[in-house]
């Protein structure tokens, strides 16, 4: 049933009880299951009326539901049972033990044998277990305390317990604004108008001259509001949705629920003495259907007027779309910017390779995680600038992934990172990539991070990545393109669950806990949405996402709002917000344009203070207000962003990453930010200890230069030989510029040749200072190095004619000289293309030069 279908039942509930048809609201409760009207169930548990109490449950649950459910049934049926007993009516007592407690035999033979046996006894409470049975009120009123706490844990009932809060004769005032506005639309309206009827449409009789106001006063339905003040339909509109909490989750969505042990019940098995709750069958019931909500013929006029006088016809979209309308702002006005949204652009920093993915840490909130195009990892301090983690993609251990991983490396060596999260904690953070794996490190504070978990977890592309605690153990959650969705053990990486069920690759994954309910949402490249329960029984629901392509799904910071953003095949963008109880969209947020063109299509949203939703679209950051459909505003980050900018806020939504062009990221932040990012401005930072972790040595320790120009790389021939491809990187990054651009860079640094330099001889390791290949190049052999004029950079010329650049980093531990006590850093271009020559004539295998130079000596 619809939203507003079920809200429509509650307003009849109001009515009926003002009314006094007692009887008729508890059967109307009953029937439809939506409010469980715990005074009633009391009443009749304290009379004793156990047909209509069991008759009253039925129409929220059975007794196969869940465990919950049964110990229900199971209190109700033994109470009757003992209390037939009480009086010596064993007529009664067989007949209920035949008829109503047999069915728990099949569950626990042994206390359907020792219930049996109670027939023997000339008194019940001779039996151990019964023998603080007391008289029958005080035994009703012991397990109606029970039956209580029992309800109140059962997941069927979360949503029922309370009624909505409604203003009193709510449906009496729908219906008078209702000929109120019936009467507005009169050709003709008369002074006092006759109403005698609702079961058809209000309309004056003859015409009497000028149009009167609307009537003061109707004997029916009594004062109605003047005709000047009438509300308009967006505030006051029967189909308008009043306040009310976000119901529990997936209440609707999926019936089958986790065997959880409520804190205020016992868990065990049911029996004569405490109360306990056995496992329950469980019967998965098909979601809700969406209907819809047409005029009917005669409304054909109406509808025409309301047109006319400027009333919106919202109300004709289906009735799974609740339709928002906000006086005094049309469809494309934006509000002005709020100040506590982050619009300034604080620091640019150049990531070297265009970013694919970014996470703030939860924790320490200017610590940015960033993984790009071309498979590399890297961790900045946006507060200093600083990089203080660079890592490239690299299998750790080749031997233990499968046959099909490794041949796919080797076809198509090109790796690039799909998700880049932390763990809510910040102890770990995982990276997806685009072949097969995921990997899993620990971080430790600063620069320290350490090889935690290698899986490969499905066969193709790992499209997402999410961490999340059921059963209070961390774990990890994959998709991929091979349509499953699995969950492993995040500290010794077994599998846990597999979840198939998808038609098409699992894009996203989503998952969250409401209360003690652990799920997942998962949306496909088919544009379906399922969501899963950590059982292994399957999806609970099965939804289309607007868009019907790529999706993701994403909870307000508080958990309580759900809202998803999907891109078209045909690069039009959706974000809406879900109703969670009936699995229908509850508010669709405009301001998007259809693309002209369909490069860089998927759009990528964030949201923040439980307030704000963004997205990088058209070249910018769209911004909306959580509870209005009307853009909010557009930030430009001043310009050169992406048609589709990739974007993340870090946790108390102060700072907004943003990729730009030209392999940047954009830090944006608010007053707030901008002074987080000075405090940690001013801090000294490490920077010789950040940077030495870059490029440690993982297997030998020699210097890069002569382990370059005696071996190839140290993994296997596919991961060495590695193609990334440099015309298409410039393609991707649409960056033109010629090679000439590389000269100026290195002409910028200041000649110093005032200092007479001695050679120093080598005589400790400390001394010497070793530096790794990067596996991502072309690069397998070192043919020549040469420092630069101001010796704080080393050119390299490899064996394929590619140019690679060094540099060492000025910070507060050294200025920026050749050192041994930092490792310099490898230098990329913004565009991504390198410097390369032409070696049609030349030998390629030329050996390598030794020079001695007066800064350091090169082997």
């Amino acid at each position: 049933m619809s939203s507003l279908s079920r809200e429509l039942v509650f307003l009849i509930l109001q009515f009926l009880d003002e009314e006094k048809f007692k009887e008729t609201v508890h059967k109307l409760e009953q029937e439809s299951g939506f409010f469980f009207n715990m005074k009633y169930f009391e009443d009749e548990v304290q009379n004793g009326n156990w047909d209509e109490v069991e008759k009253y449950l039925s129409g929220f649950t059975k007794v196969d539901d869940n465990r919950y459910s049964m110990k229900i049934f199971f209190e109700i049926r033994k109470q009757k049972y003992l209390e037939a007993l009480d009086k010596h009516d064993r007529s009664k007592a067989v007949d209920i033990l035949v008829k109503d407690l047999k069915v728990f035999a099949s569950f626990n033979e042994e206390l359907f044998k020792e219930i049996t046996q109670l027939l023997t006894l000339e008194n019940f409470r001779e039996n151990e277990q019964l023998s603080k049975y007391g008289d029958t009120k005080s035994a009703r009123a012991i397990m109606l305390v029970e039956l209580k706490k029992l309800i109140e844990a059962n997941p069927l009932f979360r949503d029922k317990l309370q009624f909505p809060n409604l203003k009193n004769s709510r449906l009496r005032t729908l219906i008078n604004q209702s000929l109120n506005w019936q009467h507005q639309l009169c050709k003709n309206p008369r002074p006092n108008p006759d109403i005698k009827t609702l079961f058809v449409d209000h309309s004056c009789g003859q015409p009497n001259g000028a149009r009167a106001p609307s009537p003061a006063n109707s004997p029916l339905l009594g004062s109605l509001p003047k005709a000047g003040g009438f509300p308009p339909m967006g505030a006051h509109g029967p189909f308008q949705p009043t306040p009310a909490p976000v119901p529990a989750p997936l209440a609707g969505w999926m019936s089958n629920t986790p065997a959880v042990t409520h804190p205020a019940v016992s868990g065990g098995a049911i029996g004569l003495g405490a109360p306990s709750i056995p496992a329950a069958l469980k019967h998965p019931r098909t979601p809700p259907t969406n209907s819809s909500l047409d005029y009917t013929s005669g409304e054909a006029e109406h509808l025409s007027k309301r047109r006319a006088i400027g009333i919106t016809d919202e109300v004709n979209l289906p009735v799974n779309v609740l339709p928002v309308s906000f006086p005094g702002h049309g469809h494309n006005q934006a509000y002005n910017a709020p100040d506590d949204l982050p619009k300034t652009v604080a620091r640019t920093l150049n990531q070297g390779s265009s970013p694919t993915s970014m996470d703030f840490h939860p924790v320490q909130q200017t610590l940015l995680l960033v993984g790009t195009i071309m498979g590399d990892i890297a961790l900045w301090e946006v507060g200093s600038r600083e990089r203080v983690v660079s890592k490239n993609f690299k299998v750790w251990e080749v031997a233990a992934r499968s046959m099909n991983f490794q041949t796919a490396l080797v076809k198509e060596p090109s790796v690039s990172v799909n998700r880049v999260i932390w763990s809510p904690d910040g102890t770990f953070f995982g990276v997806a990539y685009s072949r097969h794996i995921v990997q899993i490190y620990a971080y430790h504070g600063g620069d320290d991070i350490r090889q935690h978990l290698e899986i490969e977890a499905h066969s193709g592309g790992v499209n997402d990545l999410a961490f999340a605690y059921p059963n209070k153990q961390l774990c990890v959650i994959t998709c991929g393109d091979d349509k499953t969705i699995k969950v492993w053990d995040a500290v010794t990486g077994a599998r846990q669950y597999t979840f198939e069920g998808h038609e098409a690759q699992v894009y996203s994954v989503c998952p969250h806990h409401k209360e003690n309910i652990q799920f997942i949402f998962s949306t496909a490249l088919d544009g379906k949405i399922k969501a899963w329960l950590y059982d292994n029984v399957g999806s609970r629901v099965d939804y289309d996402a607007p868009g019907r392509w790529c999706t993701t799904m994403a909870y307000s910071a508080d958990g309580t709002r759900l809202f998803s953003c999907g891109t078209s095949k045909e690069g039009e963008p959706h974000i809406v917000e879900w109703n969670e109880s009936e699995g229908a969209v509850k508010r669709t947020y405009q301001g998007f344009r259809k693309r002209s063109s369909a490069v860089d299509r998927v759009v990528q949203f964030d949201t923040t203070k439980n307030r704000f939703l963004a997205a990088g679209y058209d070249f910018s950051i769209k911004v909306w207000d959580m509870d209005n459909v009307q853009l909010l505003t557009s930030i430009d980050a001043d310009g050169n962003l992406p048609a589709s900018p990739r974007i993340r806020f870090n946790k108390d939504g102060s700072l907004l990453a943003v990729s730009a062009n030209e392999n940047a990221i954009k830090i944006l932040a608010n007053s707030d930010g901008l002074r987080l990012l000075r405090s940690i401005e001013s801090l000294p930072f490490d920077g010789s200890r950040a940077l030495e972790s870059v490029n440690k040595p993982t297997i030998n320790a020699i210097s890069a230069v002569a382990a370059a120009a005696a071996a190839t790389a140290t993994s296997t021939a596919g991961l060495a030989d590695r193609d990334a491809s440099i015309v298409s990187i410039s393609g991707m990054n649409g960056d033109v510029r010629n090679l000439g651009d590389v000269k100026p860079r290195i002409a910028e640094e200041t000649n110093d040749k005032s200092k007479i330099w001695k050679l120093t001889e080598i005589s400790d390791p400390s001394q010497c200072r070793s530096l790794k290949l990067p596996e991502h190049l072309r690069v397998t052999k070192i043919s020549r190095l040469i420092y630069t004029n101001s010796g704080s950079a080393i050119l390299a010329l490899a064996s394929n004619a590619i140019h690679l650049l060094w540099k060492w980093q000025r910070n507060d531990r050294n200025s920026g000289k050749a050192t041994a006590s930092a490792s310099p850093q490898l230098w990329q271009p913004s565009s991504g293309i390198l410097m390369t020559n032409d070696v049609t004539d030349s030998n390629p295998e030329m050996l390598c030069l030794v020079l001695l130079c007066p800064r350091m000596i090169l082997m």
